[in-house]
């Protein structure tokens, strides 16, 4: 087999060359190259890589940034931020390597990322209780996924830092006042007042503080025994008992229960950090480039600059121009990151966004999340995949079914669960067609009984959204449609598993026959 050599922070390594083979529907495909690290050299780049000799953690400020507050008092925002910046990093260097690491196997369908979390995380809902319920849903989605596609699930929490939202206009209007729309709670306060809507530098603070306590918290769960599968039987949500999703899982964790019972008289380790323990990373958009360069260190072991915010930071649909600071600020961090693109992406443009992002194409570095509504990515996805297969990069690619299939009803902003789940559908649908890899899963959810998204079996209607509409931005799944859409999930990963396995037999079998 021919190979080329690939550059990963100034290392040779060797790779297949883009070899055309036929998908599972005959047409020709583009099987991509892929450049794997070393285990020692889990990041994205070396220091004294070429792209970064234009780039540092405030470069950014050259360029256009979008979406960015307008503070009456610019210094009381230098005061704020350099506050921020004298703090601890939030998250650190290595945790940010291991989940490269661990994403670069998503890419390959070896692993699958599960991302889930509140639209914007809120100060007056804060709780350790709300922390709780959402690790467990997590707990319990990544158990579903686990048990139905038979690979490791990437935990990724859209917590500690899910603050700021960008909006389509500026002001909003009500009762023929107009205000400045609200973005965040660590911009500005939801409450339509002429004083909330004024943005505030020191709620950066704020939020820093409450990603803290609830990464502290988040912590002695993954780490404390709460996480240890032996808890799996424990982790249904009480509301969800009598459910049909919460009886589904309440049977398959009794199946994993038992199958650990059977290890255990086997001699297995019932005390072993991987039975007590688990991985779980935090996430949030880019988008407050501020808040972001106070809290970007230098890493002492490798030299790279980390944005310690959080592990893996994304890039929305509204400011992911080349151009623009956000794409200035991102393409230096080590962070694994991601960015999302609807169907008005054009695939040449998203394959200079990846080559800026990923420079030395390693595995691991971006997801690609689409966000388009089931139709629409039927006719764009395969074009810009087929366009990143033939240029050879590495993505993960994630589908975020929530944003592309918002409506409003009865004065509410919601979202219907089959359209929801139609868009998930469409995803590995595409990815069979073409022979591509579905690599995760990105939700907008909540561990609490919400009412908030039309349908699914939690049978929610129009007429119950006033019920326990909850959200300050955009409507989340509850916790039971959040687990039944796992289920789905997982029966597509099965499915997907299977379909493999078969191939690989057929084969086999061509290879004795010869």
């Amino acid at each position: 087999m021919q190979t080329a050599k690939v550059a990963l922070g100034g290392s040779p390594l060797l790779a297949p060359r883009p070899r055309r083979s036929a998908g599972p529907s005959g047409h020709r495909v583009v099987r991509p190259t892929r450049a794997v690290a070393e285990p020692s050299q889990a990041v994205p780049f070396l220091r004294d890589a070429d792209h970064l000799k234009k780039w540092s953690h405030d470069s950014w400020r050259n360029y256009p940034a979008l979406q960015q507050p307008a503070y009456p008092d610019k210094e009381e925002v230098k005061k704020a931020c350099a506050e921020i910046a004298s703090f601890p990093p939030l998250v650190f260097a290595g945790e940010c390597r291991t989940l490269q690491e661990r994403l670069a196997k998503c890419a390959t369908g070896e692993a699958f990322i599960l991302q889930g979390g509140d639209c914007a995380e809120a100060f007056s809902q804060f709780s350790a209780n709300r922390i709780r319920d959402l690790f467990r849903l997590i707990l319990q989605m990544s158990v579903v996924l686990m048990f139905g596609g038979g690979v490791p699930v990437v935990k990724l929490g859209r917590l500690a830092g899910q603050f700021a939202k960008p909006r389509s206009a500026p002001m909003e209007e009500k009762d023929g006042q107009e205000l400045p729309s609200y973005r965040g709670d660590i911009i500005n306060g939801p409450e339509f007042t002429s004083e909330a809507r004024v943005p505030d530098p020191w709620r950066l603070v704020r939020a820093y503080n409450q990603s803290a306590a609830t990464l502290n918290l988040l912590r002695g769960f993954a780490t404390g025994g709460y996480a240890g599968l032996d808890r799996v039987t424990k982790w249904n949500l009480d509301f969800m008992a009598a459910s049909d999703e919460g009886k589904a899982y309440t049977d398959l964790a009794r199946r994993v229960d038992e199958a650990i019972s059977f290890m255990s008289a086997c001699g297995l380790d019932m005390n072993s950090a991987v039975m007590r323990e688990t991985e779980f990373y935090v996430s949030h958009e880019c988008l407050l480039l501020d808040y972001e360069e106070a809290l970007t260190r230098e890493d002492s072991t490798t030299g790279l600059w980390y944005g310690c915010s959080g592990h893996f930071l994304w890039c929305g649909e509204r400011t992911r121009q080349l151009d623009n600071a956000h794409v200035e600020f991102l393409r230096g961090i080590g962070n694994p990151i991601g960015v999302k693109v609807s169907d008005k992406m054009d695939p040449s443009e998203l394959v200079a966004l990846i080559a800026t992002l990923n420079p030395e194409n390693t595995p691991g570095r971006l997801a690609v999340i689409v966000r388009m509504g089931a139709v629409k990515l039927r006719e764009k996805l395969p074009a810009l995949i087929e366009a990143v297969q033939q240029a050879g990069q590495v993505v993960a690619w994630v589908c975020d079914p929530m944003h592309g299939n918002t409506e409003e009803v009865n004065g509410y902003k919601t979202r219907r669960y089959d359209n929801i789940r139609a868009e998930v559908e469409a995803f590995f649908d595409v990815h069979d067609e073409v022979g591509s890899v579905p690599g995760g899963i990105h939700l907008e959810m909540t561990g609490d009984n919400v009412t908030e998204c039309i349908g699914g079996g939690a049978c929610v209607g129009e007429v119950d959204l006033s019920s326990r509409y909850h959200t300050h931005c955009d409507p989340r799944l509850n916790a039971e449609q959040a687990l039944e859409m796992a289920f789905y999930v997982a029966s597509r990963l099965r499915q997907r598993r299977e379909r493999i396995a078969k191939e690989k037999q057929g084969q086999g079998k061509q290879v004795l026959l010869y």
